[in-house]
This record gives structure tokens, sequence and C-alpha cells, in this order.
């Protein structure tokens, strides 16, 4: 049996990400590929898949541009010089969990010089810890009152985010997916895919701020994307949902279904005991899934084929089906 793993392994992110998959780390990671050459995350947000990841050399790779210039800064400054920047900042802005002035004093100051670090603190500060911008690129999001602040979870946490990014063979790359140089890579590398969820997609990455929003036309080209990674024998994995609510997203089952070496990973997200013979008919249920083009080489966990049948052509409900694996 593969060894037990759980999330007390994984280092933990400063950033609160919307669809952070720090707590699934111990589902997706088993799944990942042994012996990687070159990792690449190519929707790395808040980075606890990134970060947590063996390989030779890793690619972080987000759109938004003021958080790869973030990790940047985190990656070059020694971390007493990043801690005594935040702590000033606290000091000058007299900041806390109800003072609402110096938090908009800091935030127009860092929409005027644009310096990472006070980046870092408005999002410890800010309303759910949420990285919003508005459409001429200025931070934007509220005050999270009571609810958040720079605490010491959050310090401990940048401080082994920080380490990792210096120690390690990081690159740090702030392209649209589609713009990003895939060529250079072989059969030893591994590509992982935490795009926004077609069916499930925010304010965050609406499209209406400044950077690229999600449609069926982003959809459609990383999966063509994909396609192409797999007919060079280049491993991947992609993070989606198959059902959220009351939406299903049919183009993710159909490009599923049209490639007999695609499979389907079940990720429980509520880590509750579920039946591997699950016939779904409950329209607010969410089905996390991770695709690959590969069978992962473990043994404790089950691996899922979903077979995905049309019923009157509306693809309306879901039937899982346990594979057993050779």
């Amino acid at each position: 049996m593969a060894k037990n793993v759980t999330n007390n392994c994984f280092i933990k992110s400063p950033f609160n990400y919307i669809g952070g998959k720090y707590k699934i780390l111990h589902q997706i990671m088993p799944l990942f590929p042994k012996d990687i050459n070159c990792f690449i995350d190519l929707f790395v947000g808040g980075g606890n898949v990134g970060l947590n990841v063996s390989a030779k050399k890793i690619i972080l790779n987000d759109n938004l541009i003021h958080l790869i210039e973030l990790y940047k800064k985190l990656q070059k400054t020694p971390l007493k010089k990043v801690l005594k920047h935040i702590h000033n900042r606290i000091d000058e802005y007299s900041l806390s969990l109800t003072n609402k002035d110096g938090y908009v004093k800091l935030r127009k100051f860092y929409n005027e010089t644009k310096d990472p670090l006070d980046l870092f603190l408005l999002i410890s500060y800010s309303f759910n810890h949420q990285i919003r911008f508005n459409g001429s690129h200025e931070f934007n999001n509220s005050f999270g009152r009571e609810r958040s602040f720079f605490n010491p979870s959050i310090e401990f946490n940048l401080k082994a985010f920080i380490r990792k990014l210096q120690q390690s063979n990081i690159e740090l790359s702030s392209k649209n997916f589609d713009n990003l140089d895939l060529s250079f890579l072989g059969v030893n590398d591994f590509v992982y895919c935490d795009p926004p969820y077609l069916i499930t997609t925010g304010t965050y990455n609406d499209g209406r701020r400044g950077f690229t929003g999600w449609s069926e036309k982003e959809e459609e080209l990383l999966l063509s994307k994909l396609d192409k990674l797999n007919d060079k024998g280049i491993k991947f994995a992609l993070s989606n949902v198959i059902q959220h609510k009351n939406k299903t997203n049919t183009l993710l089952k159909k490009w599923v279904v049209g490639n007999s070496s695609y499979f389907i990973n079940s990720i429980k997200m509520n880590y509750s005991n579920s039946n591997y013979q699950i016939k779904n008919r409950n329209k607010l249920t969410t089905i996390e899934v991770l695709v690959t083009n590969y069978v992962p080489q473990i043994t404790n966990i089950f691996h899922q084929q979903l077979s995905l049948i049309p019923l009157k052509r509306e693809y309306n409900e879901i039937y899982w089906q346990q594979k057993t694996l050779a």
C-alpha cells in the first residue's frame, strides 16, 4: 500500500486564494507522476500545488501580473527584510481588525506606488483575503473588518512559502496560458492546470477587471493545448468540476469521452465516505475531478473512470462506475 499522505506534509500558502487546493493536496499529489523533470503550474494562483511538488525545475505561471510580481519580490528579498517591511507598514498605518481608514490609506498608497509587499499586506487585511483589481489595475477589494488581519498563522505560512521560493529551482512567469511556450517539454515533464472553472466563474475572473476572463473560448483553447501535449507524450493533470449546483460542464465531459487515454480521478470535496457506485441525482452537488492522460501509479486511492451517458441529449445525470486497474 502507498504511504498515507496528510496535509501536515505540505506547505500552506499565505494566500487564501479562491479555489485554492491546500485542503485536497493529500488527494491530488499522490496522483502526480514520480520523478518529474520540469513541472509547470499553468494557473498557479495561491501556489499550494506548485510549491509542494518535487521536481528538478518548477515553473509557476499566472496571468495576474501583480501576483507574480509579488512572488518575484518574495523570491529575491531576504526573509528578515520582508517581515520588517510588513511590521513597519502595520505600525505606520495602524492596521488592525477595525481600522478601516488605515487600510484605505495603504490601498491608495499601493495603487500609486505598486510595491508588491504592500499588496501582500492589503490582501491580509482585505475582505476574505481576496485579490481584486479594477479595469485600471488598481487594487479595489474592501476592508475585512473584524475578519482579516496579518496574524501569526499567516506569518508562519509566509516564512515557509518564502523559504521554498528561495531554496528551490523555481521560475516565475506572468503570461496567459495560451501564450506560454511549452514546445521545450519532453516526456519526463509534467503540466498541471487549475484554471477558472467554467461553471463556477466569479467576479475575480469575469474579464471586466483588466485581466482575461474565462469563457467557453478559453476552455476550448486549454483543452486543445492539453490535446497537443498528449500527442507529444507529455503527461498532464487538469483540476476541474464536472457538475456544480444545477450546471454541468458538457464541454469538458465530451472532451474526456472523446479520448480513451484520458482518465477521471474523483476528488472528495467534503471528505465524507462515498459509495463508488453512485447515481448522482442531486442538482446541488459539486463533482470535482482530476483529469489525467495517464493511469496514476498508486494503490491506496480508487481510480475512477467516469461513464458519461447522454440522457435525452442533456447529460443531466452522472454515473460513477468503478474501473478495475490491472
